[in-house]
């Protein structure tokens, strides 16, 4: 298969791609596609349930991984800290030319830290995104990823300020735009495939809700927890609710996994089933970074309930941000009193995230790369 690495003046048998959470599968898919023969996948098992992996690559058509970890299920540190070690045997077993890592999972930056102390070129895929808010473990993630990168992928003008306000040089960033504008587009289901899904499910078009919540800042905590929940039963449309597997250990702890008026919980979907479901709801509600940019894509508005958001592109447009939950009914209240208006307006909004040509931009930029690295060390 040819690929944008083969040069015969550049020598690179192989190019990790580190991953381990549905996000990472969906956002690398196309890098993936385009690395052909050239890259190396390993999946870290951060995400080990089934229907948060294996649908994933089967929608994305993707091949099953050339290296399978298994990390899942630890504390973070312990988590960080064994996928350093077995990353570093792999990388010392097979040195690739360059390791791939994707956005600010622990995944990420352990991939970011075992090519660190390797000293193999490190692509971040994703970088320059910040909340400013240090109880996110997520963000001490993506900025230690972002500092030990050679080249730092990001998806926005805003990502790019940010990085060259922490002092990282031009030479180390592309702007390329968001892979999932790429991924999304090329899988969005027809409008007639989505129709049926509705019809299957019982469902409206315009007239439910799509709700994900995973982090721990609204999971963890089970009176918070309990008020989420009881607030989803009161919005006035049914909730359609497929739940994260974290998410429905918490709710069975508290005993809220039972049927609920107004909720429909629903074990994790396909991808092209949340792309159908995003497209064809009256708003989305959630606390997940990716859906937040997956809004734009499928021109519908979001209520992201978290402290902070690393994605400001998408506030005062597609994204509404919630976070307390007591402002949470007035929210849904004004976006169900001005929904068509709302959905005829954000038609119009292009996506802040790019054309779908980010997979392309970025394979070119890390060829480009290592072609320039390869100059130095001769």
């Amino acid at each position: 298969m040819t690929t944008l690495f083969d040069d015969a003046a550049l020598d690179v048998e192989s190019v990790a791609v580190v991953f381990g959470t549905r996000p990472e599968i969906i956002k690398l898919a196309g890098i993936i596609d385009l690395l052909g023969d050239r890259g190396r996948t390993i999946f870290s098992g951060q995400h080990f349930d089934e229907l948060m992996s294996r649908t994933v690559f089967e929608d994305l058509r993707l091949p099953s991984p050339d290296v399978m970890l298994a990390v899942g299920g630890q504390s973070r540190a312990r988590q960080i800290g064994d996928l350093v070690l077995r990353l570093e045997l792999e990388f010392a077993r097979q040195r690739p030319a360059a390791v791939v890592v994707q956005g600010d999972t622990n995944t990420a930056l352990a991939g970011a830290l075992a090519a660190n102390a390797l000293d193999i070129p490190l692509f971040h895929v994703e970088a320059g995104l910040r909340s400013f808010d240090r109880g996110m473990p997520e963000e001490h993630n993506r900025v230690v990823a972002d500092h030990l990168a050679d080249l730092c992928l990001a998806p926005t003008d805003q990502a790019v300020n940010n990085l060259r306000a922490e002092r990282i040089s031009d030479e180390r960033i592309a702007l390329t735009g968001n892979t999932v504008v790429d991924v999304a587009t090329r899988l969005m289901p027809a409008r007639e495939q989505r129709a049926r899904l509705l019809t299957d499910l019982g469902l409206k078009a315009n007239a439910f809700i799509l709700a994900t919540f995973h982090r721990p800042e609204n999971v963890d905590d089970g009176d918070r927890l309990e008020t989420l929940i009881d607030h989803l039963k009161r919005l006035g449309l049914p909730v359609f609710f497929p739940v994260h597997p974290r998410t429905r250990n918490h709710l069975r702890t508290r005993g809220l996994d039972q049927p609920a008026d107004g909720i429909v919980m629903v074990p994790p979907v396909g991808y092209r089933t949340f792309l159908s479901l995003a497209a064809e709801c009256a708003f989305l509600l959630s606390d997940s970074g990716g859906v937040q940019e997956e809004a734009s894509v499928v021109k519908r508005p979001v209520i992201v309930v978290r402290r902070s958001t690393e994605r400001p592109e998408v506030l005062g447009t597609f994204a509404t941000l919630v976070p307390s939950l007591r402002d949470l009914p007035a929210a849904a209240e004004h976006l169900l009193r001005n929904l068509a208006d709302t959905h005829r307006r954000l038609a119009d909004v292009p996506s802040p995230y790019g054309d779908g040509q980010a997979s392309l931009r970025s394979v070119r930029y890390m060829a480009q790369s290592l072609k320039d690295w390869s100059r130095r060390v001769r």
